[in-house]
């Protein structure tokens, strides 16, 4: 029997090594797209508006614990002046002797109503004189009617300058007009100018006068002025250089 030629397994061997170096190049691959391979950047979204947080409220302070003060606080109002016999305008008019401006009145009967309380918070800066209704009421110096004037408040009034337009009198809640009075006209103490009645918002069973004297402002605006108490010039007299009074 003759021997059986010898086998070759080079190629078996040479497609083995073929299949191995296959399968390492491809787990390479594998490696290198997941790991080496840069990540792809995501995709670029459109910016999203934020809003802005809410302040948060400020915690009261707690009690006794003192605030600091404002850098520059607001002036607080002035208070109104104490009305004085030694104002100078009252000094001034005093020393005039006005007359009393309803006829019949004394001087000692007089009453002083100055801060008395009226509708509104308002308080009355002149004086209330009594009389029975159609009363005449005068002139308390000369002087010129700048103003008659009808209000709500006044009812029949009329405004009067003094005779160096410093001082205005104003009388109101007349009952009504002397005959011919006018605006302009020029008026000497004691002149009737009008009667005491209830006009305006006077009380219906209450006829008297409302009496009120302003210091003019530099425009001399017959509405506008400084209050001065007519109780303290009516009622007082020079006296050796002192006002009766208070």
């Amino acid at each position: 029997m003759s021997p059986e030629p010898a086998r070759d397994d080079r190629p078996v061997g040479l497609a083995a090594l073929g299949g191995f170096v296959l399968g390492a190049a491809t787990v390479l691959v594998v490696v290198w797209f997941y790991v080496a391979r840069p990540p792809r950047p995501p995709d670029v979204l459109p910016p999203v508006a934020v809003p802005a947080p809410l302040p948060s409220p400020a915690a009261p302070p707690s009690p006794g614990v003192a605030l600091p003060a404002p850098s520059n606080p607001s002036p607080a109002p002035p208070a109104p002046p104490v009305p004085s016999s030694a104002d100078p305008d009252v000094q001034n008019l005093a020393r005039r002797q006005l007359l009393l401006p309803v006829q019949g009145v004394r001087r000692e009967s007089l009453v002083d109503s100055w801060s008395d309380e009226r509708s509104g918070g308002r308080q009355h800066h002149a004086i209330d004189i009594l009389a029975p209704r159609n009363t005449p009421i005068l002139a308390v110096e000369d002087g010129a009617v700048v103003k008659l004037f009808t209000s709500q408040r006044g009812g029949l009034t009329v405004y009067q300058f003094d005779p160096s337009t410093t001082y205005v009198y104003y009388y109101a809640h007349l009952e009504r007009y002397a005959d011919g009075l006018k605006e302009g006209e020029r008026l000497r103490r004691g002149q009737i100018l009008g009667y005491v009645g209830t006009s305006g918002d006077a009380p219906p069973g209450t006829p008297h006068l409302h009496f009120e004297i302003m210091r003019l402002t530099p425009e001399k605006h017959w509405w506008q002025g400084a209050s001065i108490d007519p109780f303290l010039v009516l009622h007082g007299s020079p006296v050796d250089g002192t006002l009766a009074g208070r």
